[in-house]
């Protein structure tokens, strides 16, 4: 028995001394990576910083959605009230609302805008003639670089109903001027006209550089079989950018909730209120126009959490679909 123990008391200092000598080599093949890449890592310190500065120390502020917090008072200083701003922003009438716009809105963007640059994808990527192709790139994702403010000045010259070009055109073809920009429903879709024309030349770049990744011999081999166009954009082509599209619909799924304040508030007017009142929107008219932080912070967060959890949703989904997912 005492043979026994000894042999064993061996063995574990010498399974101590194993991983101890594993330790200081691991830690000098760390010091020696440090030394030779620490350039990389003084460069990775303003990015941190900015992340840290405008990313993460704001979320400090969103204790505020527990306050009722007064602006003289500051955060920390300002009397908890734990749930109930969120109890009060629950029960607000416009709050349920803003809430079914924010839904309709965005579940309408991602049927149109996020479908729309796949379909321009796939068409621009059998176009062969190099120049006419660039020369359609170009056109299709400049609206992406204008901002919302000069996109709802233009949409109202060229589809107002008292002056718009538009309506000058169908009036003088013989038929009644369309209340495009002033009846809610009509509205509603040039409301995702507009985003689908801003949006979906950008993402056409996205696919066009995912199809660009795609084994030619497939192609190769399709057309050896017999396959024409069509049969190789389905088969090949759209199973080839099916990680990006899978990738590219979490993300999007996770911003349903948001929306976009700008493309509201350019494209809004007194005459289309039904779909206009968004919780974005909500946010602005209660903390910057009625200085009602705690209550803006509290719709805030609960738009944030949502987000993340039809995100973490969305990804389990397409785990158990065989892709590869965000987390």
């Amino acid at each position: 028995m005492k043979v026994e123990s000894a042999s064993i008391n061996v063995a574990s200092k010498s399974d101590k001394e194993l991983a101890r000598k594993m330790k200081q080599q691991d830690r000098k093949q760390l010091i020696n990576y440090l030394k030779q890449n620490w350039q990389l890592y003084v460069l990775l310190i303003l990015p941190l910083a900015f992340a840290l500065t405008f990313k993460y120390l704001p979320l400090t502020g969103l204790v505020v959605a527990f306050k009722d917090y007064k602006i003289a008072r500051g955060f920390w200083a300002s009397e908890w009230v734990g749930f109930e701003v969120f109890r009060e922003v629950f029960s607000h009438r416009d709050f349920l609302k803003a809430l079914r716009n924010t839904l309709l809105l965005n579940s309408l963007d991602l049927i149109f805008s996020f479908t729309a640059p796949i379909f321009l994808a796939l068409l621009l990527n059998e176009i062969k003639h190099v120049t006419f192709k660039r020369i359609n790139q170009t056109l299709l994702y400049l609206p992406h670089f204008l901002s919302w403010v000069i996109i709802g000045a233009l949409a109202y010259q060229l589809l107002g109903l008292g002056n718009g070009l538009v309506n000058n055109l169908i009036e003088l073809l013989g038929g009644n001027r369309v209340p495009f920009l002033q009846e809610d429903y009509h509205w509603l879709a040039s409301y995702l006209a507009i985003g689908v024309w801003q949006s979906m030349g950008w993402g056409t770049i996205i696919y066009l550089a995912a199809m660009s990744g795609v084994n030619p011999e497939l192609y190769e081999a399709a057309t050896v079989d017999g396959a024409n166009r069509w049969r190789k954009m389905w088969h090949i082509t759209l199973p080839g950018i099916r990680p990006t599209i899978v990738t590219l619909l979490i993300l999007n799924l996770g911003r349903i909730m948001e929306g976009s304040f700008e493309r509201i508030w350019s494209l809004q007017n007194r005459a289309t209120t039904e779909f206009t009142t968004t919780i974005p929107v909500l946010v602005y008219r209660w903390g910057i126009e009625s200085g009602n932080f705690s209550r803006a912070t509290a719709i805030g967060l609960f738009q944030s959490l949502v987000g993340l959890v039809l995100i973490i949703i969305a990804d389990r989904i397409a785990k158990r679909l065989g892709e590869d997912g965000l987390l």
